[in-house]
């Protein structure tokens, strides 16, 4: 079955109020064990800030490491799920629940080739 990545954009700043907070982390719950009970999770975590990233790249054959996260944005992949799903149009339905439980933008992208 294919694989896809659903992440999470989170802007950067503070985290919400404890009262907003802990309602998405309710629904997040809810959200992980249906995903479970439908036999679509395979993975799912969330990430430190952009700001504690270290970039490792190769330029002229040296590798570099730098602070801080690859692009400069407002916004950066906060966490993420791994689910496999049939087709696109069930992986953008769980994409579509994700958005509403977060309250945040859901990118959902397919892997390539994988197939299990």
């Amino acid at each position: 079955m294919p694989r896809y990545l659903l992440s999470i954009y989170q802007p950067d700043g503070p985290a919400p109020e404890p009262e907003v907070l802990n309602k998405i982390m309710a629904d997040l719950d809810v959200l992980n064990q249906e995903m479970r009970d439908a036999g679509a999770w395979v993975f799912t975590g969330g990430l430190h800030p952009a700001s504690t990233s270290t970039v490792v790249r190769v330029n002229d054959g040296e590798v570099l490491t730098t602070d801080g996260p690859f692009a400069e944005a407002k916004e950066h992949v906060g966490g993420l799920w791994v689910i496999e799903a049939p087709d696109l149009d069930v992986a953008l339905g769980w994409g579509r629940k994700a958005a509403q439980a977060t309250t945040l933008p859901i990118e959902v992208r397919p892997f390539a080739g994988y197939r299990e």
